[in-house]
């Protein structure tokens, strides 16, 4: 699994690139067919996702730097741009989208509930997509492992370098087929649930449970909290937050008006 697809020159076209690029532009067509099915308007969405892609970037990097080694980037303050080296998170991103979804909601009179909700497939689906993207650029790698599935990454990736020549876990693909399996729970159930806002709410539990246990299998987790992990330590509160808000929601609004 080499990260590179090709080079011209000192040019390098990248397969996490490419990867992320396919994520946006799917989960962008997506979000617009819901959309237009929830009457928000499919111009609004594609609007939205050039605010969001970039409140996403901006917050996936600002993440890593707050729980890796920040350190190292007081010594070489450059390498916050250097992206294709590994180094974005998604629960960072996924805390910028929220940030730009709540500011974009709010601007044009939206439900933010009722968006949140036709954006969250797109949202696990182009995660999805993005594992891809990490697994040749080996990020999120896991653990050296004798199971006959393990993969030995290309000295260029970012896990042949840490452990040459060892099969590891693909994490990143364990991740990928947990999020094709959320996405399609969502895409099922995104006409049944009758509560604003609870569609983006079981988004939350799932991932956050996924990432829980994804997290056993990788070998680059960010800072610990005690015994765990960044990600599994904001898994936690996701699914206790999660859990709270679908009851508050259903106790004090219950059925959406107007929902599609």
């Amino acid at each position: 699994m080499h990260p590179v697809i090709i080079e011209f020159g000192h040019l390098s076209i990248r397969w996490y690139g490419v990867m992320i690029a396919l994520a946006f532009m799917v989960g962008m067509w997506l979000a617009g067919k819901e959309a237009e099915r929830k009457g928000i308007g499919k111009d609004r969405i594609q609007n939205f996702f050039l605010y969001a892609f970039l409140g996403a970037i901006v917050g996936a990097r600002l993440y890593f730097v707050a729980f890796s080694d920040i350190a190292v980037f007081w010594e070489k303050p450059l390498s916050v741009f250097a992206v294709w080296e590994g180094g974005l998170a998604i629960h960072g991103a996924i805390l910028g989208g929220l940030l730009v979804s709540f500011i974009f909601a709010r601007y044009h009179h939206i439900n933010l509930s009722k968006f949140l909700d036709t954006l969250a497939p797109s949202l696990i689906l182009g995660q999805a997509i993005g594992r891809i993207g990490c697994f040749f650029n080996g990020d999120a790698h896991g653990y050296p492992t004798t199971m006959p599935w393990g993969l030995v990454y290309s000295p260029e990736s970012i896990a042949g370098q840490i452990y040459p020549g060892l099969p590891l876990h693909p994490a990143q693909l364990y991740e990928m087929v947990l999020n094709l399996f959320i996405f399609g729970i969502l895409w099922k159930l995104r006409k049944k649930l009758n509560v604003n806002g609870h569609l983006f709410l079981l988004y939350v539990i799932l991932y956050s449970a996924a990432r829980i246990f994804i997290e056993h299998f990788r070998a680059d987790k960010l800072t610990y909290f005690g015994n765990y992990s960044a990600a599994q330590t904001i898994g936690v509160i996701g699914i206790v937050l999660g859990v709270t808000l679908i009851f508050y929601l259903k106790e004090n609004f219950g059925p959406g008006v107007g929902r599609n």
